[in-house]
């Protein structure tokens, strides 16, 4: 009978290092509040007609933020 090795490593998804959980954590509402902040922001830049890499950079700093937040919920409530 064969048996087969399998690492950890390979069976985990690579997390891109933009969404890595870093070492201090916020609340949740400081986070929804950064969500907030973000959102009226990528709305201010849209009216201005703000070119493709600043939108860019404020999803990014978004999606990062959601994502904190997802994980902060999830700590609450543990």
């Amino acid at each position: 009978m064969m048996t087969l090795e399998m690492s950890a490593t390979l069976l985990r998804p690579s997390v891109p290092s933009r969404f890595r959980r870093g070492h201090s954590r916020r609340t949740v509402e400081a986070l929804l509040d950064e969500i907030s902040a973000l959102t009226s922001e990528r709305q201010r830049l849209r009216d201005q007609g703000a070119n493709g890499s600043r939108l860019e950079r404020n999803r990014v700093k978004l999606a990062r933020t959601q994502w904190k937040l997802s994980y902060a919920l999830i700590d609450r409530h543990l």
